[in-house]
C-alpha cells in the first residue's frame, strides 16, 4: 500500500530539505516474522528511486526501529532483503520491520544531515545513540549594551553577541570566565544591576571588574578590553601577551608603580592559564579530537575541544546500541548525532579512518557555511594528542566497566533481598517535598544497570483540587496516578522499556498504602513496590524496608547493598528538594498582577508605586484604581472584574 501522508510527528526541521515523503506498508499483528518484514521491504523497494534520501523502519505500531540514510535508496533498501548477507541484530529488526517511510534528498550530504536530525528525535532501538542530552555551554560575550558583558550560555544562540565554545562543562567555563575577569576586568553583571549602582562593587576592589558602571573606566576604553578578550578568545593570546608586557614596562618607566602592579598580575594569571593547558595545542587553531575505546561490549569515545589553541576541557561519551556495529561506524554515527547542534570545528580530528569522512566533511561544511577538514593524523604533535585521547578513553571506559560490575552485583543482591525473579532494569525512586503545603512537588528518577538515567528524570507539580496541602499520602497517589495512567496511555503493551521492575517510595507504611491503592485502581499488580523510611533517630544505616503485605527488614550498617539504596533514595530526595527550591524561588518573584490581562510591566510598575502592595491592587475599589497615573478607566475597571469576578 502507497501513501503521500506522513506520520504526524514529524520534525519540523526536516522541511529544509525539500523532500518528497511516502509510507510503505504491509499489514501483519506485530508478531516478529522475518519473511513478513521482507515482504513489507520489498513492497517499497518496487518504487523506489535510485536517489539520495533516507529511509525508516516502523513496526505494526508505527514506532521507528531505525533510521538510515543512502546515496541510492532503492540499492540500499534492497540489501534487507539479502537474509544471509544480514548479521543476526539486522535480521531481528527486519523480523519486526512492518512498513518504511522514504524521504528523498537532493544529495547524500543532506541525507546524513537528516538522519542524524531523526535519529536525535525517535531514537530508535536500532541505531547507534548518543546517549548525552546535557547541551554544551558555551562563553558568550553580549553585544546588547554599551558596555559588553560575559556569561556563561545554553541552548539556543539568539542573543546578539559572540559565542566561544562549545565547552566541556560549566567547570570548565567558569574557570575561562574566571580568567577573562581577571585578564581582562570586564563586568559580568547583569543590565538592571548595572544601571542601579551608584558605587563600585566588590569585585572592582578585587580587581576583577572595571567599573564601568560608575564611569571608572570610559567606553573607549572599555571597548580596549573587549578587543582583547576577543583576542584571547580567538587564540590571539601572544598578542595579548605583548600588549600587557608592553603597558607594564612603560607604566614602569613613568614611576605610576600602581598602575604596573595591575599589569603584573594580569600578566600572571595569563602564564598560569597558559601553563595549567593538559593539552599544549598552541599551533593546532580551532580543532575537535575524538578517540574511540571498546572492552567488553561496551565503547567510550572521548572528544577535546581545542579552540584557538586552548584546551577547553574534554567529556567522555558512551554510545547506546553499538552491539554487532564496526567501531568506525560507531564513531561516524556519533559524529553525525554529535554536530547535530554544536557547531563544528575547522578540524575535526578522528584516531581512525572513517568510511565516509568525505561525506562527514561535506556535511558538516554545508551546515558550518565554512569548509571543515576531518582527518587522521599518524605522526607530529596532533597523533600525540590523539593517542593521549585514546588513553583518556581506555581510562574512562575502565572505569565505566568497574562502575557497571560493582551495579550489577548490587542489582543481583537487589532481587533477592526483595524476591524479585531477576535483577530489575529499571528502578523508578519517589519522593515529595514541600514546606507546611506550599509550592509542592514530587519526583522520580531512574536507575539501572548504567546508573542514574537523568533524562529520565521527572517532577510532578502537585495540581489537584482534592489533594490537600501538605498530605504526603494524598501527594503520594497523585504523583503515582498520574505516573502510570501515562504509563498506560502510551506504552500499554509494555514494549518501550519505560514500564519499572521496581519502585521504591521514600516513606513507611502510609506512603506505600497509598501508593498500593493507585496500582490497585490501575490494574497494575506485577510491579512490586518497597517503602523506604529512616529509623527511630531518622540516621541513615537504620532504615527499615515495608513490603506491601506487611512484612518489615532491615539490613547490616555495612551491606553493600544498604549503600546503594541509600544512594537511590538520597538522589530521589535530592532532586525533589532541587525542583521545590527551583519551584519557590519562582513564587517570591511572581506577583497576582502578572496574571491579569493587560496588565504589562509599566502598569504593574504604576500599580506598586501608587498602591505599595499586589494585595493592596487586588483590595482597592475602581475609583481609588482609576487615580493610578497610566491607568485608564476601561484598564481599571478590568482590573476590578478580574479580582473580583461577578456571580
Amino acid at each position: 500500500m502507497t501513501s503521500k501522508a506522513d506520520r504526524p510527528d514529524q520534525p519540523n526541521a526536516s522541511s529544509r530539505f525539500n523532500e518528497e515523503k511516502a509510507t510503505y506498508t504491509v499489514r501483519g499483528d506485530g508478531t516478529p516474522d522475518l519473511e513478513a518484514g521482507i515482504a513489507a521491504i520489498r513492497a517499497c523497494v518496487k518504487t523506489l528511486p535510485v536517489r539520495s534520501g533516507v529511509y525508516r523502519m516502523l513496526d505494526a505500531r508505527g514506532d521507528v526501529l531505525y533510521v538510515g540514510k543512502a546515496r541510492a535508496l532503492k540499492n540500499r533498501v534492497t540489501s534487507y532483503t539479502q537474509v544471509p548477507r544480514l548479521t543476526k541484530r539486522l535480521q531481528r529488526m527486519v523480523s519486526q520491520t512492518r512498513s518504511m517511510q522514504i524521504v528523498t534528498t537532493h544529495n547524500e550530504a543532506e541525507a546524513l544531515l537528516l538522519e542524524a536530525q531523526l535519529i536525535k528525535h525517535y531514537r530508535p532501538p536500532y541505531n547507534v545513540l548518543l546517549r548525552d542530552d546535557k547541551s554544551f555551554p558555551f562563553i558568550l560575550l553580549r553585544e546588547d549594551h554599551a558596555f559588553p558583558r560575559v556569561q556563561l550560555h545554553r541552548g539556543a544562540r539568539r542573543i546578539k553577541g559572540q559565542y566561544y565554545g562549545p565547552f566541556a562543562s560549566a567547570g570548565s567555563v567558569r574557570e575561562t570566565l574566571n580568567a577573562l575577569q581577571k585578564l581582562f576586568l570586564l563586568r559580568s553583571c547583569s543590565d538592571s544591576f548595572f544601571a542601579n549602582r551608584s558605587r563600585p562593587c566588590l569585585l572592582y576592589q578585587i580587581r576583577r571588574c572595571s567599573a564601568p558602571c560608575v564611569d571608572r573606566i570610559d567606553a573607549a576604553g572599555y571597548d580596549e578590553l573587549v578587543r582583547d578578550a576577543k583576542d584571547y578568545l580567538g587564540g590571539r593570546s601572544t598578542k595579548v601577551q605583548t600588549k600587557l608586557q608592553g603597558l607594564m614596562s612603560a607604566a614602569s618607566d613613568a614611576m605610576d608603580f600602581e598602575l604596573a602592579a595591575i599589569y603584573r598580575d594580569r600578566l600572571r594569571a595569563l602564564t598560569y592559564i597558559q601553563g595549567s593547558q593538559a593539552i599544549h595545542a598552541e599551533k593546532l587553531g580551532d580543532a575537535d579530537l575524538f578517540a574511540l575505546a571498546s572492552r567488553g561490549g561496551q565503547m567510550c569515545i572521548q572528544a577535546f575541544f581545542i579552540r584557538g589553541g586552548q584546551n577547553w576541557g574534554h567529556r567522555s561519551f558512551f554510545p547506546a546500541h553499538t552491539s554487532d556495529v564496526p567501531e568506525a561506524e560507531v564513531l561516524s554515527s556519533f559524529l553525525a548525532q554529535f554536530y547535530e547542534e554544536v557547531p563544528p570545528a575547522r578540524q575535526i580530528l578522528t584516531d581512525r579512518e572513517l568510511p565516509e569522512a568525505a561525506l562527514l566533511a561535506e556535511a558538516f561544511s554545508e551546515r558550518a557555511g565554512r569548509k571543515v577538514q576531518l582527518k587522521t593524523p599518524v605522526r607530529g604533535e596532533t597523533a600525540k594528542m590523539i593517542r593521549q585521547a585514546g588513553r583518556n578513553a581506555e581510562e574512562e571506559l575502565d572505569r565505566r566497566l568497574a562502575e557497571s560490575s560493582t551495579t550489577l552485583k548490587n542489582l543481583r543482591e537487589l532481587a533477592d533481598l526483595f524476591e524479585l525473579p531477576e535483577p530489575p532494569e529499571r528502578i523508578e525512586v519517589y519522593d515529595n517535598s514541600h514546606v507546611m503545603g506550599t509550592n509542592a512537588v514530587g519526583a522520580m528518577i531512574v536507575a539501572g544497570p548504567e546508573g542514574f538515567r537523568k533524562n529520565a528524570y521527572r517532577k510532578f507539580n502537585i495540581k489537584r483540587p482534592e489533594t490537600v496541602p501538605g498530605d504526603d499520602f494524598a501527594m503520594m497517589r497523585e504523583v503515582l496516578g498520574r505516573r502510570f495512567a501515562r504509563l498506560e496511555k502510551e506504552d500499554p503493551d509494555r514494549s518501550k522499556g519505560e514500564w519499572p521492575d521496581l519502585l521504591l517510595i521514600d516513606g513507611g507504611k502510609g506512603q506505600l498504602s497509598s501508593v498500593c491503592e493507585v496500582m490497585e485502581d490501575a490494574g497494575v499488580h506485577d510491579v512490586p513496590v518497597i517503602g523506604v523510611s529512616k529509623g527511630p533517630d531518622r540516621n541513615a544505616g537504620r532504615e527499615t524496608f515495608h513490603f506491601p503485605n506487611g512484612r518489615e527488614i532491615t539490613l547490616p550498617p555495612n551491606s553493600p547493598t544498604l549503600f546503594y539504596l541509600q544512594r537511590l533514595r538520597d538522589e530521589a530526595h535530592r532532586f525533589a528538594i532541587g525542583a521545590h527550591r527551583t519551584k519557590r524561588a519562582k513564587s517570591m518573584v511572581t506577583s497576582p498582577l502578572d496574571e491579569v490581562p493587560g496588565i504589562g510591566p509599566g502598569r504593574k510598575r504604576a500599580l506598586l508605586m501608587h498602591f505599595g502592595t499586589a494585595r493592596a491592587v487586588k483590595a482597592a475599589a475602581l475609583e481609588d484604581l482609576e487615580k493610578v497615573p497610566g491607568i485608564s478607566r476601561a484598564t481599571a475597571q478590568g482590573i476590578y472584574d478580574y479580582f473580583h469576578p461577578r456571580g
